[in-house]
């Protein structure tokens, strides 16, 4: 149909879903510099150990590393800056009073074209505990050897 976008996953951050339990997801834009958007495209962005906060108001991405093309030369970008993220100013004030609850954190789960637009899920996450991971594990294992029971 007309006006349908596509949306084609450049970076998963799998880590993310094995060590937090997730709550909420968001979906974002990015204000990148064209550097970067370059560079996403080309698969040299990282979103393992990046984090968002919030800060006087704006959703602020930390250590997403985004690892810049040799053809950018002088106009090449910190690959570790801090990024803005933006969402709508209901979704802001919402994520704030949870954010402030405690233990809950934001974590970028997915990076993706949606268009054109470069967009990043953001995950309002908790946690878990290393029992918890454990748990996931041994059920992954269960379900695994099942599949291939089946198909003998």
């Amino acid at each position: 149909m007309a006006g349908e976008k596509t949306r084609k996953i450049l970076v998963d951050n799998r880590k993310a879903r094995f060590e937090y339990e997730i709550l909420e997801t968001y979906s974002a834009g990015l204000a990148l510099l064209g550097t970067e958007v370059k560079a996403i495209r080309a698969g040299r962005a990282n979103l393992n150990d990046a984090f968002a906060r919030i800060h006087h108001g704006e959703v602020l991405l930390y250590n997403m590393n985004i690892s810049p093309l040799q053809t950018a030369g002088a106009f090449a970008h910190d690959p570790l800056r801090t990024r803005k993220l933006l969402l709508k100013r209901r979704e802001i004030h919402k994520l704030t009073g949870r954010v402030e609850e405690k233990g809950l954190t934001l974590i970028p789960l997915k990076l993706y074209l949606e268009g054109s637009w470069v967009k990043l899920d953001l995950g309002l996450a908790r946690g878990k505990k290393l029992y918890d991971k454990r748990e996931d594990i041994k059920k992954r294992e269960t379900k695994r050897d099942i599949e291939r029971a089946m198909r003998r």
